[in-house]
């Protein structure tokens, strides 16, 4: 597995990143057999030390967690436990739905966008009508999943949402939870 392993506004030295090494490293083996990178941002919140893991697995799945305390080590093993948790939840949920997959999961780039926040002066006016305006581009990439595997990447990731391309019929759909705490599922192909 590929590391890269740094830190915001701070000296991230070769005795923490042999830990963090070892220490991820054991933590995804145990629940995946094939993972790919590993990114670990250590950070400083005016006392606390913030520790952001997103680990990518073969299977296309991202497994991302968060973690904080006065000492940086600390931060980082609250973490650790919090994608140790995150995995262990879905480690038969990740055997049962890769089990019959053959081929890793297929992404598409597409452009994203960041838009100004909607004052009337930022938004420029042109002949279609009102657009508002582009802060920043960059751009992301969109899995090739089912349904299943799309709610189970949104909750392991821990985002509101996900776009994804639907296998079954190629059409771009968007899971997200919902106030109530449920899941929705957009799928603009089935209409009623």
């Amino acid at each position: 597995m590929r590391y890269q392993i740094s830190g915001k506004q701070i000296d991230v030295g070769d005795a923490l990143s042999t830990h963090v090494k070892t220490e991820l490293g054991a933590t995804v083996e145990k629940y995946s057999q094939r993972p790919t990178d590993a990114t670990v941002i250590f950070s400083r919140n005016a006392h606390e030390f913030i520790c952001d893991a997103v680990v990518h697995l073969s299977t296309g799945l991202t497994a991302q967690a968060k973690g904080g305390a006065t000492d940086i080590y600390a931060a980082f093993e609250q973490c650790r436990e919090r994608m140790d948790k995150q995995l262990r939840r879905y480690k038969r949920r990740l055997k049962d739905h890769y089990k019959d997959r053959t081929q890793p999961v297929e992404f598409e780039q597409a452009g994203m966008y960041v838009l100004a926040a909607g004052e009337d002066d930022e938004w420029e006016t042109q002949a279609d009508g009102v657009q508002p305006m582009i802060i920043a581009e960059m751009e992301t990439r969109v899995p090739t999943l089912s349904v299943g595997e799309a709610v189970m990447q949104m909750e392991l990731a821990g985002s509101p949402l996900l776009v994804f391309r639907n296998e079954k019929h190629g059409g771009v759909n968007v899971v997200h939870r919902r106030d109530d705490g449920n899941v929705g599922w957009i799928d603009p192909r089935n209409l009623g």
